[in-house]
């Protein structure tokens, strides 16, 4: 099993190297193996949360997520994305941004850098919905329950999530104003664009969102007549009784493409500090994506968030951190080191909870 759903990610690392080797020697291949490990340890919770979502959708809609949906997460997000970044914030063509990723790296590198507080302003601001949404929602298995309780009764307040994320938004883009007008004025321009960057990621968690629940509630009371009573044989697996198909499931397909898109801005800007050569980030953070979906598909086929109860939770932690970590990052830098031991600590501590739990339950 670990094998076969593991074998593309193998069979791409093994391309990959190579593919370092030829292009640049035998040191590209430690750079690219460096990249690939950032990128995991990076996204171990996005394959948590993506196999939360992704058990939801039929077989076909899974293979989508797996073939065309692996080709968006690396030829768009970990090679194309820095080039239209680079493209759009520079005022470039698309050629002529490659060219300058290829010839002059160094300021490529430092456009990259530039762009880096409307990316975190994105980023952040829909990962902190996605964990707002979590927390305030009254859920019958609470993991942190003297933190999870209260923030469950606040949930009930219509519309708290957005207006605690606008809340947050606007003090980082003052904070952000204040800060460049002290320190001479360099950086006042653009916290206007953080502030418009954060509310352009609202909206798209509110739109995608939004349209996949719509339609999940749809196709659900469409077909609760006709499985009532009956349990297919993927909720054996993990799966709920309706599979999503149709429209629902290509909104869920998007929202996952988004949520994995807000997922590798910190992988893609973290990759700098290890090289500025868009090849080399490319092969390697293309890697690291290949084993965080090889990981999702793995969780969901072995039902491990249903023997698991909390690895959700913890995931959804390491987002609330992750989102402000992106936040912060706007004026402040933050090792990414720090970023990956947050997320790993915060899961390996909802697993550990989740052994306990288990062995109590067999008691």
């Amino acid at each position: 099993m670990l094998l076969k759903t593991f074998r593309w990610a193998f069979a791409v690392t093994g391309l990959g190297l190579v593919a370092g080797v030829l292009y640049d020697g035998w040191t590209a291949l430690g750079l690219v193996a460096v990249l690939a490990v950032l990128e995991v340890s990076l996204s171990f919770d996005n394959a948590v949360i993506n196999a939360g979502i992704l058990k939801k959708l039929n077989a076909f809609w899974q293979k989508i997520f797996l073939t065309i949906g692996i080709l968006i997460a690396v030829f768009g997000m970990r090679l194309l994305f820095p080039v239209v970044i680079v493209a759009v914030t520079a005022r470039l063509t698309p050629p002529q941004a490659v060219h300058l990723a290829l010839t002059d790296k160094d300021r490529y590198q430092e456009l990259v850098t530039d762009a880096h507080p409307s990316i975190a302003a994105f980023g952040g601001m829909f990962l902190l919905m996605i964990f707002l949404d979590f927390v305030l929602e009254d859920r019958e298995i609470k993991w942190l329950g003297p933190v999870e309780r209260p923030l469950a009764r606040l949930g009930r307040i219509d519309m708290l999530s957005v207006c605690v994320a606008l809340g947050v938004l606007l003090v980082t883009s003052m904070t952000f104003a204040a800060h460049a007008h002290q320190h001479g004025g360099g950086h006042a321009d653009k916290a206007q664009t953080v502030l418009v960057s954060g509310v352009a990621g609202l909206i798209t968690y509110l739109i995608v969102g939004g349209l996949s629940d719509f339609f999940e509630s749809r196709l659900a009371d469409e077909e609760a007549g006709e499985r009532a009573g009956q349990r297919s044989e993927d909720a054996g697996a993990g799966r709920p009784a309706v599979a999503l198909a149709g429209r629902a499931a290509f909104f869920t397909f998007l929202y996952l493409e988004v949520l994995d898109a807000s997922f590798s801005f910190d992988g893609v800007i973290g990759a700098f500090a290890i090289t500025n050569d868009i090849v080399l980030m490319a092969l390697g953070l293309g890697i690291g994506a290949m084993y965080v979906r090889s990981l999702t598909v793995y969780l969901v086929r072995q039902g491990t968030l249903d023997d698991y109860v909390y690895l959700e939770h913890g995931a959804h932690y390491a987002i609330g951190a992750l989102a402000l970590i992106l936040l912060v990052s706007i004026q402040y830098e933050i090792n990414d080191i720090v970023t990956g031991l947050i997320g790993v600590t915060l899961i390996s501590a909802s697993f550990h909870s989740s052994v306990r739990r288990n062995r109590a339950a067999r008691r």
